[in-house]
């Protein structure tokens, strides 16, 4: 059998005439061939979609890198791999590059340009903030992502046509209504403690004590805590009849502010304390003594106890004083009070004890309550036209924080049950701006 002939020695012109392609061959060969039969391999679709394997970087590329993430938090390096190090530009590395790692070519005298990688920590970052611009607008803005909802119209032609129309059509509250809501909404403020406000004047039959009712009874309605009254007349003050009605107080067991006095240490809860109390719906009352012997024994020390007593449980009092600013209790009174209800009349002596008794405040130490104070006109006894009603008015509203006139009303000036049902929307009105602006001198 004839051996077979070598190419390269069967012609050696060709391979001395083309040297460089021999080189290229024998190359190929030695990369890519296989070494038994001398015979490319076989390129499988395998083959094409696998990646080559990935080299490890170079140093150069490495201290580039490891320069671009200076500023940057240090990545963690991968278990089992050598920590890269940055090494400035102008003092190159003493030791040559590991035979793992192929050089990258880079211009002389020049570093190559890497753009940083950003780090999980910077990533985290960037996410945190992006979101925490987005929190204000579901938190301050509210309006962006629910329709705001008009409100429902009570009463008059707006509120008929929103009935007719099953709410189809809502115009929207009158603005008569807006006024009635933004009452409502200044007495109904939460307050942080308990505030006392005492209703006083130096002439009796003017409205006092129905004020106390009929604002105690407001306050009730609008605010979400019951209010409490105590009626420290010493002059056997009628706070609980009103605001009652005679025969029903009569029926009940008559504790008074004595029989607090006596058990007041006692007192260590409010169903405790509701053993001394009447109520008049939300209104909470303490009655006053009814003995004429010992009416007038309330003293100051002992009025600061019940009050003391009292804020522990509510955060408004009104205080019924009776008439006149000098019997025993006053000086606890006005020494506790936040704010003051100076009762008058449009006659022309119940105007000038008014302001007699604003002046006698002043003087006497309790100018911010004198200056602070609501004077209440009420028209009691419906005087005649010969009246001057605006010239009162004038002559009282400049020496106090706010005077309202609560208009002529047989649901008052009665003497006997004070109950809102039955007073007339003007009443009710000024009732509700009273309280209003009691609560505006508590915050």
């Amino acid at each position: 059998m004839p051996e077979p002939v070598d190419n390269r020695s069967a012609n050696p012109a060709v391979e001395a005439e083309q040297p460089e392609l021999r080189r290229r061959r024998d190359r190929r060969r030695g990369d890519y061939s296989d070494p038994r039969t001398g015979t490319m391999p076989t390129i499988t679709p395998d083959d094409v979609s696998s990646p080559p394997p990935r080299t490890a970087p170079s140093s150069s590329w490495a201290e580039a890198a490891a320069a671009a993430d200076a500023p940057a938090a240090p990545n963690r390096a991968p278990q089992g791999s050598a920590p890269i190090t940055s090494v400035p530009a102008d003092n190159p590395p003493a030791t040559a590059p590991t035979p793992s790692s192929a050089s990258v070519p880079t211009a002389p005298g020049t570093a190559p340009s890497v753009p940083p990688m950003p780090t999980r920590s910077s990533r985290s970052e960037n996410r945190a903030a992006a979101l925490a611009a987005l929190a204000p607008d579901f938190i301050s803005s509210p309006g962006l992502f629910v329709r705001e909802q008009k409100p429902r119209p009570v009463g008059g032609f707006r509120g008929a046509l929103y009935n007719l129309t099953g709410g189809g059509l809502n115009l929207g509250p009158s603005p008569r209504q807006r006024e009635e809501d933004e009452l409502a909404r200044r007495i109904s403020r939460q307050l942080q403690g308990s505030y006392n406000t005492a209703v006083l004047s130096l002439k009796g039959g003017i409205g006092k004590t129905s004020t106390t009712v009929g604002v105690g009874l407001t306050l009730a309605e609008y605010r979400g805590d019951p209010p409490c009254a105590i009626d420290a007349n010493p002059d056997s003050g009628d706070l609980v009849e009103r605001a009652l009605g005679e025969g029903i107080y009569q029926q009940q067991t008559p504790r008074t502010i004595t029989d607090l006095l006596k058990n007041v240490e006692s007192i260590d809860s409010l169903t405790a304390l509701a053993r001394y109390m009447h109520h008049a719906g939300r209104l909470h009352l303490i009655a006053g003594e009814q003995d004429p012997e010992v009416s007038d024994s309330l003293t100051a020390e002992e009025y600061l106890r019940i009050r003391k007593l009292i804020s522990g449980y509510y955060s408004v009092a009104l205080t019924d004083c009776g008439t006149g600013v000098t019997h025993n209790a006053m000086k606890g009174i006005l020494q506790s009070a936040d704010n003051l209800i100076i009762a008058a009349g449009y006659a022309v002596s119940g105007a000038k004890r008014a302001r007699s008794t604003l002046h006698w405040l002043a003087d006497h130490g309790y100018e911010d309550l004198a200056r602070n104070a609501i004077v209440v006109i009420t028209d009691k006894d419906e005087v005649s036209s010969r009246v001057d009603k605006d010239a009162i008015e004038d002559h009282l509203s400049g020496i106090c924080r706010q005077l309202i006139a609560v208009p002529h009303d047989r649901g008052v000036a009665d003497g006997d049950l004070v109950t809102l049902d039955v007073l007339r929307p003007e009443t009710r009105r000024a009732y509700k701006e009273i309280a209003a602006a009691i609560v505006d001198g508590y915050v």
